[in-house]
């Protein structure tokens, strides 16, 4: 599992994604900009418009897809602590 934050992929926060893979957190952050938008917060709303831009045009949007799958997979991985139980 590999973290990104909304800041990471364009958007104006620090809220932190978590995924397998980077469409995970693609879509983790798709959601998030939704909801944060419809619950009245402005600051999303440009990054909520790329991100609805970016899903109509995927052909025309593929090197922001192929940036972030890079970036994504260059991150290490989450650590974990584990209970030696």
């Amino acid at each position: 599992m590999k973290t990104m934050t909304c800041h990471d992929l364009g958007g104006p926060c620090e809220l932190a994604h978590h995924g397998d893979t980077a469409d995970e957190i693609i879509k983790a952050q798709d959601r998030h900009l939704r909801e944060m938008v419809a619950g009245g917060d402005r600051t999303h709303a440009s990054a909520l418009d790329d991100m609805k831009g970016r899903w109509r045009h995927p052909i025309a949007n593929m090197a922001w897809y192929k940036a972030t799958k890079r970036e994504f997979a260059a991150r290490p991985e989450d650590q974990t602590d584990v209970d030696a139980g």
